[in-house]
């Protein structure tokens, strides 16, 4: 047998390249060609070309309203990749989802409005009790199944409405509270192009963990789930533990966008935590595309927008944008992204 191919060859003298140091038992050209492989997969150049959008759009702002629908947006899309791995993946429905973004809000703003803690604290601290929240929730309502989940869920959603409305001593009750500037380096964050890129940032990373999230293992045992639990349960994996595990994941990622926007807007009221925000969120999902990353991104930017160029029809607004979803689904049953994809691999 020969010699370990880790240890690689001394550099001739003279040379100005130093040899290349391969994985343990991998060839370094074999090394080589996998790491090309990777940096040219379909994966890689998408969240590029995601990154070099989000770089070039704010020079075509010309006002900070643009900015704002622009954060809007993104966090919008953030809460709706977290929403389509628990939906679109799993399988499982969420009718309460808006709860966690509104208490991932309220728990950073409580804890540094009234308790005076700093928002680099209060904002880890309030995303990770949500996070205990959606574990505690979780583990009974997820053996549920079908309406009776969706049932469940909602309930939750309603819950958190009525506490977050009749508790005016904690939250300022419907009016709402006012909530510190989130503070970084022990400087305010202040200004719509440093908020834009924070979110930004945090909308890139979002799709990287859930991109991650789906090719891995765990991403397959959630399609497996989606298809059928009694199969997958055939093949060794864990439906409860793999559903509780995606539900506190979506969870953590409402909670953080929810927070976020507290944070950023300097104000917050009971509505994040209502039953039509919780419709809105899943609309946005199913609009875009159920089991895909980009449908969710896509779908929460698109009916962000359509309202925003809805309103020079004034009284009829709503009419032309339910029609507009309708068309939409009976045209695109799976959505937008992947009845694209369909139509051009035919192509």
């Amino acid at each position: 047998m020969h010699a370990a191919a880790n240890v690689s060859e001394r550099a001739p003298t003279g040379s100005a390249r130093a040899p290349e140091v391969a994985p343990a038992g991998v060839p370094a050209p074999a090394a080589a060609s996998v790491r090309r492989a990777r940096l040219k997969s379909p994966r890689t150049l998408s969240l590029a070309a995601f990154a070099a959008l989000l770089v070039a759009l704010p020079p075509f702002f010309p006002n900070n309203f643009f900015f704002e629908v622009a954060i809007l947006v993104a966090i919008n899309a953030i809460v709706c990749v977290g929403l389509n791995l628990l939906i679109g993946y799993a399988g499982q429905i969420s009718l309460g989802h808006a709860a966690f973004y509104a208490l991932g809000g309220y728990g950073s703003a409580i804890l540094a409005a009234r308790w005076g803690w700093p928002v680099w604290v209060s904002l880890p601290v309030a995303v990770a009790g949500v996070g205990a929240l959606a574990w505690a929730v979780g583990r009974p309502t997820l053996r549920l199944k079908g309406h009776y989940l969706a049932m469940a869920t909602l309930g939750l959603g309603v819950i958190a409405s009525i506490v977050l409305t009749n508790e005016d001593r904690l939250t300022g009750g419907p009016d709402g509270m006012s909530v510190p500037p989130l503070v970084v380096l022990g400087q305010p964050v202040q200004g719509e192009l440093l908020w834009y890129a924070i979110v930004a940032a945090a909308l890139w990373l979002t799709v990287l963990l859930a991109l991650n999230m789906i090719d891995s293992p765990i991403g397959r045992a959630l399609r497996a789930l989606h298809g059928s639990e009694v199969a997958a349960g055939t093949l060794g994996i864990d439906a409860a533990r793999f559903k509780l595990m995606v539900f506190v994941q979506s969870a953590l990622i409402a909670a953080t966008a929810g927070a976020l926007t507290a944070h950023y807007a300097g104000f917050i009221t009971p509505a994040k935590a209502s039953f039509l925000h919780s419709v809105e969120l899943v609309i946005m999902v199913v609009f875009g595309g159920m089991a895909s990353v980009w449908g969710a991104v896509v779908g929460a930017a698109v009916l962000t927008l359509l309202p925003q160029f809805l309103t020079v029809l004034k009284d009829y607004e709503m009419m032309v944008f339910g029609a507009v979803l309708i068309a939409t689904m009976v045209g695109m049953p799976h959505g937008i992204v992947p009845t694209l994809a369909r139509l051009i691999g035919r192509r």
